[in-house]
């Protein structure tokens, strides 16, 4: 055998075109909430409600990114990131929802791209990071299914405007959250509790994913990726006893399988209607709505910050809900007789454990769930107690841990075959962190919000000597 045609020795750890890179979102970061023509989401309407935001805090200056994103994409540069993951603000580029594109919204974007690639950052975008414009709430939100198609003339704009030099676009982040959070159990906007709305927005959600999808694809230039992201649940049953290892079951199926079946099989999983069939019959999904749903997509991202464990549950002794999700009213429908267990572990400042094995978990099932998938980790970090120091500098050891195992985990789940061709960290900037408001800090750069000051955190000088080393130390 001639050294010409010996095979390539395979890299233990990340691939050397692994995408390093971090994420934010609109509403949580940008600010100029009533600037330039952009009109109110669900989130302004939300955060105004009393009680509904701690301190009552609101995203209307956030971190002032639409004033400071040159200052932003610097740090960026400066960190050695190659993509930043970020999402457009519908109400700012179609206010209200419906009507025209509105040129000043989509001209702060255009000077984000430029910027980003100006300094060799690929642009990642999402269209749907929940600031769903509030007259289309009015109109009945994600419960009604011409939301979707809304939606999917929004993404046709911003495709058209943006396509030429976006690669790669998500359609919804987290629709988990925007359906049962928002709709169910009420703790994010719009503040709804019902859980036959959920399910139905959950549907909807799906089917502007689908729709979407099909308008990317007729606006964006060939070699354009389409994906979506989901926060799926490394969902642990609580002993092999057949009533726990049944509660895993239909958590999953109301975490994982409810999305990744009709995405991926065009179907919705026989159990889930079955187990929800005492709220609902299903009948909002309509002839063709599967079809939709399923039109192929590039790659899937994946979001995870904690493991899941639940077991049967004890009236004997009963407990609070612990899946990491505040509120009164639990966010999962037909979850009557399941109870939910922190797993073991330190825990971050939002109370979650600390468990990178869950998201070896994850990535190594989609590995085998959906092979040939591309996967993106899009987002995993860690909000801790930051603090600056009277020299200005922020340490913060716990989350230099936190990323040092989970990323310590893609590398695992990669050599044993998982397809994942990037990690965005969580977050780039502290931000307005939804329900919790300034109260928790995700950021590798901490914001002084009060003069928007930026200081990169020990974890942000971490993260750039990862990026440049293409793998961890030690």
């Amino acid at each position: 055998m001639t050294v010409e045609a010996l095979p390539t020795p395979v890299r233990a750890g990340f691939p050397a075109d692994f995408v390093w890179g971090a994420a934010t979102a609109a509403y949580q970061i940008e600010g100029a909430a009533a600037l330039d023509g952009r009109t109110a989401s669900i989130w302004d309407t939300f955060s105004r409600t009393p009680g509904a935001v701690r301190n009552g805090d609101t995203g209307d200056i956030a971190a002032d990114q639409y004033h400071r994103y040159r200052e932003d994409v610097a740090l960026m540069a400066e960190l050695g990131l190659g993509a930043y993951r970020f999402s457009l603000s519908w109400p700012r580029v179609r206010p209200g929802g419906r009507g025209p594109a509105n040129r000043a919204g989509l001209d702060f974007y255009d000077r984000l791209v430029d910027e980003l690639l100006a300094h060799g950052i690929a642009p990642v975008a999402t269209l749907y990071h929940w600031d769903l414009p509030q007259e289309l709430e009015d109109r009945g939100g994600w419960t009604d299914r011409d939301t979707a198609h809304r939606f999917a003339e929004y993404a046709a704009i911003a495709a058209e405007a943006l396509g030429d030099r976006i690669g790669t676009w998500t359609t919804l982040n987290e629709p988990w959250c925007s359906a049962f959070l928002g709709y169910g159990s009420g703790v994010h906007a719009p503040g709804r509790t019902d859980p036959v709305a959920a399910l139905t927005a959950h549907h909807h959600l799906l089917l502007a994913h689908g729709l979407g999808t099909a308008a990317l694809r007729s606006a964006l230039p060939a070699g354009a990726e389409v994906s979506l992201t989901l926060n799926l649940a490394a969902v642990r049953p609580l002993s092999d006893a057949p009533a726990d290892l049944d509660a895993a079951r239909r958590i999953d199926g109301l975490a994982n399988r409810i999305f990744l079946d009709p995405v991926f099989h065009g179907r919705y999983p026989a159990d889930v209607l079955a187990d929800t069939r005492e709220l609902t019959d299903w009948s909002f999904v309509r002839d063709g709505d599967l079809a939709e749903i399923s039109r192929p997509i590039d790659s899937l991202g994946i979001n995870y910050y904690t493991p899941t464990v639940v077991g049967a549950d004890d009236p004997a002794a009963p407990a609070p809900r612990q899946d990491g999700h505040a509120g009164a009213l639990s966010p999962w429908p037909a979850d009557r007789g399941v109870r939910f267990l922190p797993a073991e572990g330190s825990r971050t400042a939002m109370g979650w454990p600390v468990d990178a094995d869950g998201l070896y978990e994850l990535l190594t099932r989609l590995r085998d769930d959906l092979p040939g998938v591309p996967l993106l980790v899009t987002e995993n970090g860690a909000a801790y107690e930051d603090y600056t120091d009277p020299s200005g500098a922020v340490h913060d050891p716990e989350r230099v841990a936190y990323l040092h195992g989970h990323l310590a985990a893609v590398r695992r789940a990669v050599t044993d075959g998982a397809p994942v061709r990037g990690y965005f960290l969580w977050s780039l900037l502290d931000n307005f962190e939804w329900a919790y408001g300034y109260s928790k800090r995700f950021g590798i750069v901490h914001v002084d919000f009060a003069s928007q000051r930026r200081t990169p955190k020990d974890s942000a000088r971490w993260y750039a000597r990862v990026i440049r080393a293409g793998d961890l130390p030690g």
